[in-house]
């Protein structure tokens, strides 16, 4: 396979791509490095450093003539897409169109996208699934929503064939420690700080936790399976903010310290995908239990502190 990666500098991209490479891909990376990281990019690919909004990329992709490409640029943080609506829109929609222009000038076989549990908004009946309405609270969510239509509209005038993965909360080694989607991060930030946590709300808003490794596995997984399908990647089961932190003060051996503050605008209560079409369409399994994945990238986060590795994990 030959793959382009947008996005490959990222915390996601960059464990997809390594995964990718492992499997004997050609790998290529677009990625403006505005939010990741080149330590973080395996030395077998090869890193274009453009905007996925450059009229560049269409060049680019006419270089390589890839045979999937991994869609994963964007702006991913909740908040900031609240405080700047605009910036959001361009990244994500504008930044979409232009990768679907360039995947079709380049005769593509099929593109996956990158999506979340965000176009959802608020929903309250149990688990959500594919067929549940979309209804946004974010302008985050928004943008991704628009930006899966756009695909869907693109594939059926351009018959670009393509897979949307709706993805949980997403955590890992290499997350960055800001935006309310990284939130695992934000809390082992402020732990190597030895700062307190802070919580928006009661700490009892819910969300589907899945580790990194098993959301690459399933989007690889997509390469082959599910055209033309809107797919969760997610583990199925809900977890709190407070289950999450008395989680990680059994890891680290000690009582955390927290401090609850009012709930933010944009933030959702309570979240949890239904991962059923994910196992009968991608074969999909998640494997990394929530406690194994925050060990892992608990170890991670404080052996970067003392200077260690940051590719390792």
């Amino acid at each position: 396979m030959r793959a382009v990666v947008t996005g490959g500098a990222g915390f996601i991209g960059s464990h997809l791509a390594d995964e990718l490479i492992a499997r004997g891909a050609e790998v290529h990376i677009i990625d403006n490095r505005a939010a990741g990281d080149s330590a973080f990019v395996h030395p077998s690919a090869e890193i274009h450093a453009e905007d996925i909004r450059s009229e560049k990329v269409k060049e680019i992709f006419q270089g390589i003539r890839p045979d999937t490409v991994f869609h994963l640029a964007a702006q991913v943080d909740v908040r900031r897409s609240v405080k700047s609506p605009r910036q959001d829109a361009d990244i994500n929609l504008a930044g979409t169109l232009n990768v679907l222009e360039a995947a079709k000038t380049a005769e593509v076989k099929k593109i996956i996208f990158s999506s979340t549990s965000a176009v959802y908004g608020e929903k309250k009946d149990g688990k959500i699934r594919e067929t549940s309405p979309p209804d946004p609270v974010s302008f985050y969510g928004l943008s991704k929503w628009a930006g899966e239509k756009y695909i869907e509209l693109f594939s059926r005038i351009h018959h670009l064939p393509f897979t949307i993965l709706r993805y949980g909360n997403v955590y890992g080694p290499r997350q960055r420690g800001e935006g309310e989607a990284g939130v695992i991060a934000v809390f082992l930030e402020k732990l190597s700080r030895k700062e307190p946590f802070t919580v928006y709300g009661d700490g009892e808003q819910t969300r589907d936790f899945i580790y990194v490794s098993d959301v690459v596995e399933a989007t690889i997984a997509a390469a082959d399976k599910g055209d033309g399908e809107i797919i969760h990647v997610s583990t199925g089961k809900k977890t709190s903010l407070n289950t999450l932190i008395r989680t990680l003060e059994r890891i680290h051996g000690t009582a955390l310290k927290v401090n609850y503050q009012a709930e933010k605008p944009g933030d959702i209560k309570e979240s949890c995908l239904d991962n059923e079409k994910a196992k009968r369409i991608l074969g999909f399994q998640p494997k990394v239990s929530l406690m194994e994945g925050l060990k892992i990238t608990y170890q991670w986060k404080m052996g970067m502190e003392k200077g260690h590795d940051r590719r390792r994990s």
